[in-house]
């Protein structure tokens, strides 16, 4: 990705993240993923009273992704107000992997700090469709 490119998916994440809706945790968080045709899909994180149901920007934004036709991610930005910037959880990372493995992960703040790394790095031995495909065949 180019300054630029890094520089327009973290201001869109950026942008997002004002619509979150946290009122429990008041932790905003932003995402934005680049899908395989080059077009872009924004998440926020939408909490629930009943906090196992609430969905992080992350998966937000690849489910927003997957809806509209994409199959394939090449990148994510995430943005919180963290420092140093928060890192995907869990689930994020596990759905991240399975839609984008090799994508770049861009992980910023709002004071400008960026990390960049690939979503793969974040969750080593991971697995994909693929994986459980073969194994449905033994």
């Amino acid at each position: 990705m180019t300054d630029t490119q890094t520089r327009a998916l973290i201001a869109q994440a950026a942008a997002v993240r004002l619509n979150a809706f946290a009122p429990y945790s008041k932790f905003k968080v932003g995402a934005a993923v680049i899908g395989a045709s080059g077009k872009v899909h924004t998440g926020c994180n939408v909490e629930s009273a009943s906090f196992g149901l609430t969905c992080c920007a992350e998966r937000v934004a690849v489910f927003k992704a997957v809806s509209e036709g994409e199959t394939a991610i090449t990148a994510v930005a995430v943005v919180t107000d963290m420092s140093p910037p928060a890192s995907p959880c869990g689930a994020c990372r596990q759905v991240l992997y399975e839609f984008g493995k090799d994508a770049v992960l861009l992980r910023a703040n709002l004071t400008g700090e960026v990390l960049e790394s690939r979503v793969g790095d974040m969750l080593p031995d991971g697995f994909d469709g693929k994986a459980v495909v073969e194994a449905q065949k033994r």
